[in-house]
């Protein structure tokens, strides 16, 4: 139902039609700014009516809010159109949804219904998502029995409150819905989940049970490490630093207790052969291979893997699965960069299949039962040494991690090269043209060429990428080799 919540309706004077769509208890809020959570929206609307529940859409700046009856409902749109409707200090627009309820994970029968236990979904996780972060965002509002982490699709979290403790876990879900956890990323989306207690055997970044502290698999003697709680900034060359937040807002912290007024992510370390880094940092339950399967069998190859997931992290070895067609195995510099991928990319089509991206079991890729694919090339190639990795030292700085999107920016390209060619580039290849070619200004000592390339739908650019990331070119009458590099962009339009 959300589709049609977006779609384009008609408005007179900055505030939408409500007669175009039957009334409705659930109205539709656009014109939301960033910081808004759950708590600003019911804060604005409750004096129309008691509110059931909220779904936040932060990345769309909008929200819906269920009303308990159609009255309510009504009074908000009509008061909506009659004079400014102000969230968080900021103008927003109301009108009937085209849904009459919002769909819940949990008691479908109960509207009203409320649990202990949350199910957080961490949007543009760009930063490591762990126990420690999460206990650290939560716990301030109430007291945190078990956190349990799973990143089959996505991040997402469980978060348990005493059984005496509902008022607590609607008091997080109103005061976290929607915010980030860093300055612009790992973005909660917060709904009641539909298990009542959760069930944890260890205690470690990916799930801990604070009411029994010994569950830790650690050595004797060693106490626990609280990484994610002040941390340090990365200084491993994986991006800018990012600014901390504050935790949420006074009004749901409770007093008696004394919390940290700034959270900060857990050290990256590179990955090395030994195994020193992997037992300072305790990441025993994740793993740095990530599996993909759906892919093309006619298509696909360990290099057009590489292409699309070094855009993530740095690819170390990659390998298709004989036994299972279809299927191949990533080694990534880390678990965050498998993370990053899975979010980004599992879902997303890739010549007409909608690829599945999950963290792997495997600890690490092994070069065994090598096979030739269908293409004729290697069904297990190494990349660690490629300088087309991009998250070294060097260049790390320059990335900027962007879910996949129509518009592709392309550098390091040729300086005489021309849109003509690049439509020639894309039907030698069989992938599909862009249609609008924009080219940046260079300086006159720039020895390269970067711009813009719009194509028709992501789809679209993900195939073009896929297939012509770093591509190699050749100047006629020259000797220079240029290797074209593409990532996908922020612009939204040329």
């Amino acid at each position: 139902f959300l589709d049609a919540e977006l779609s384009p309706v008609s408005l007179q004077d900055g505030v939408e039609d409500s007669h175009c769509i039957p009334p409705s208890p659930v109205v539709h809020v656009r014109g939301l700014c960033d910081a808004v959570v759950e708590a600003d929206l019911v804060e604005a609307l409750d004096k129309f009516g008691n509110i059931c529940y909220v779904m936040m859409m932060p990345f769309k700046r909008q929200a819906l809010v269920e009303f308990d009856s159609v009255e309510s409902a009504e009074r908000c749109v009509s008061c909506g159109s009659r004079e400014p409707v102000y969230v968080a200090e900021q103008q927003a627009f109301v009108n009937f949804s085209t849904s009459q309820r919002i769909t819940r994970p949990t008691n479908a029968d109960d509207p009203t219904s409320r649990n202990k236990v949350l199910l957080l979904s961490i949007q543009n996780p760009l930063y490591p998502i762990t126990t420690d972060v999460l206990y650290t965002v939560c716990n301030p509002v109430g007291n945190v029995l078990r956190i349990v982490i799973f990143k089959r699709n996505g991040i997402q979290a469980m978060v348990e409150y005493p059984d005496d403790s509902v008022e607590d876990a609607q008091k997080a879900k109103l005061a976290l819905n929607g915010a980030d956890i860093y300055a612009g990323c790992c973005t909660l989306k917060i709904e009641y989940a539909r298990p009542n207690r959760l069930n944890v055997v260890r205690n470690d970044n990916n799930s801990w049970d604070y009411t029994k502290p010994f569950l830790l698999h650690r050595d004797r003697g060693k106490g626990r490490r609280r990484q994610a709680i002040l941390g340090e900034h990365p200084s491993n060359g994986y991006g800018p630093h990012c600014p901390l937040l504050p935790l949420p807002a006074n009004r749901y912290r409770r007093s008696s207790e004394e919390v940290p007024d700034m959270i900060a992510y857990p050290l990256c370390l590179p990955k090395t052969s030994s195994s020193t880094s992997s037992s300072i940092l305790g990441h025993a339950a994740s793993s740095s291979v990530a599996m993909v399967s759906s892919l093309h069998s006619a298509k696909m190859n360990c290099s057009r893997i590489f292409n699309l997931f070094c855009l993530y992290g740095n690819v170390e070895k990659v390998k298709f699965m004989k036994s299972v067609p279809g299927t191949a195995l990533v080694e990534m510099g880390d678990e965050y960069a498998v993370d990053r991928a899975v979010t980004h990319l599992n879902s997303v089509k890739v010549f007409g299949k909608k690829l599945n991206v999950c963290v792997s079991k495997q600890q690490a890729v092994i070069p065994s039962q090598v096979f030739e694919l269908a293409d004729g090339s290697s069904s297990y190639q190494d990349f660690s040494l490629t300088r087309n990795n991009r998250f070294s030292n060097v260049q790390s700085s320059r990335n900027i991690i962007q879910p996949p999107a129509p518009i592709l920016h392309f550098y390091n390209a040729p300086p005489t090269l021309s849109k003509h060619q690049l439509h020639k580039l894309c039907a030698e290849h069989n992938v599909p043209a862009f249609t609008n070619f924009k080219v940046f200004d260079a300086k006159p000592s720039s020895k390269t060429l970067s711009g813009l390339l719009e194509f028709d739908s992501k789809t679209d650019a993900v195939e073009a990428l896929t297939v012509l990331n770093h591509h190699q070119i050749r100047i006629p009458n020259s000797s220079n080799l240029f290797t074209l590099k593409l990532c996908f962009s922020t612009s939204s339009h040329l």
